[in-house]
């Protein structure tokens, strides 16, 4: 039933996210780009309930955003599945409990998704290669992610660790020794 109840607090998350992202942050731009909420959230469902839910929820959330406002069905929904399998190999390897941890992990999954969806974008719609714009873009929303994360870190943590202790059980320590 936790299960369950976890689930649909992810969509009602997704939801959520999808209003702030189309209205709220649509007035908070630097140089017409906006946070991609999308990446830390797909990120957290990888980081703590691991790596198949966060593939799943990173496809699912990407072929619905490709049908809300995507060019072609297919490119987020790949992209934001990879950073959900990305989730689950940073929580493998890295500590969760640090911030500068999870900030870098914010950093390295949005450029990682950024890049691929450009190199997507541009093998499939057949789009100019125009790098400066493409890094000021990144570097906007790589800012943009780190505040998100500043900010929202503390209910990262809190509700993160419940997630993982309803997913992953008493398992969390064995594979310490």
């Amino acid at each position: 039933m936790k299960k369950f109840l976890i689930n649909v607090m992810f969509i009602i998350t997704f939801l959520i996210l999808y209003f702030l992202q189309l209205n709220f942050f649509s007035w908070f731009q630097i140089a017409g780009v906006m946070p991609n909420l999308f990446v830390v959230l797909v990120l957290y469902i990888g980081l703590f309930a691991g790596r198949s839910m966060g593939l799943a929820y990173g496809v699912i959330f990407g072929v619905l955003l490709d049908l809300f406002v995507g060019q072609k069905i297919g490119m987020t929904a790949i992209m934001l599945g990879i950073i959900g399998i990305i989730g689950g190999i940073f929580e493998k390897n890295f500590s969760k409990d640090s911030r500068l941890t999870v900030m870098i992990m914010v950093v390295s999954s949005t450029i990682i998704y950024e890049i691929g969806i450009y190199a997507l974008r541009y093998m499939v719609l057949e789009n100019n290669l125009e790098i400066w714009s493409f890094a000021k873009i990144l570097f906007a929303e790589v800012i943009f992610n780190i505040i998100i994360t500043i900010i929202f870190y503390p209910l990262i943590q809190k509700t993160g660790h419940s997630i993982e202790n309803e997913y992953k059980g008493n398992r969390i320590l064995t594979r310490y020794f």
